[in-house]
């Protein structure tokens, strides 16, 4: 975020939301290596407005990717409103298959170490408790795989969003085939014993901060 936090003025406000929704379009479309004048030119402003409102384009990435994260927890809160155990954790693990598969930045700063680490950190955190609850809620109901960890769910985000980045100049939809087949191997009655136990949090975090973009 701006080093500057005093309340902005309607134009400033008005020219740093441009900025930030400039910069996600890009990093969505491009990834990460897009400069900050390539951002000046998509939100309409001058390079020095961005300069102003963000030292760097690592503050951008970081400001960006904190709201960005804050908005897949939100989608959790959102499926939670859902009274349908499924329902519910299918359509937040939907969406946020959806939101990895189609932002290659999202994905890269979910993954990565070299941007915005502490806040990815606290964004993961703040995901996970109510990633649980949608799951133990389910398993409790007798919906998913008991033996189904939280830890899971981000690496099966990453496999379609892997499958998205191979197929996608093929095919945009095929990484939802794959999840459809995902979702049927979640979804109870008896579903085969899975082969390998689940990774913990930590391992979990040592895999993303190894993940390279194809």
């Amino acid at each position: 975020m701006s080093s500057d936090t005093r309340p902005l003025r309607a134009d400033a406000e008005r020219n740093r939301r441009r900025i930030l929704d400039a910069a996600k379009d890009l990093f969505a479309e491009q990834g990460l290596e897009v400069t900050l004048d390539d951002i000046a030119r998509r939100a309409g402003v001058g390079v020095g407005t961005v300069y102003r409102r963000f030292a760097n384009r690592e503050a951008l990435v970081d400001e960006l990717f904190e709201e960005r994260m804050g908005q897949i927890a939100d989608l959790a809160v959102e499926a939670y409103a859902d009274p349908d155990p499924w329902n519910s954790f299918a359509t937040f693990l939907t969406r946020v298959c959806a939101e990895q598969a189609n932002d290659r930045g999202l994905r890269t700063v979910a993954l990565s170490t070299a941007h915005g680490t502490d806040r990815v950190a606290r964004a993961r955190k703040r995901i996970l408790p109510a990633v649980t609850a949608l799951l133990e809620r389910a398993q409790a109901a007798g919906a998913v795989r008991p033996d189904l960890s939280p830890s899971d769910v981000p690496l099966i985000a990453l496999t379609t969003a892997t499958v998205s980045d191979y197929t996608g100049p093929v095919s945009g939809e095929t990484w939802r085939r794959i999840l459809g087949i995902v979702l049927d191997g979640l979804r109870t009655p008896a579903p085969s014993p899975l082969p390998a136990p689940a990774l913990t949090i930590d391992q979990v975090e040592r895999v993303m901060h190894a993940w390279e973009a194809p």
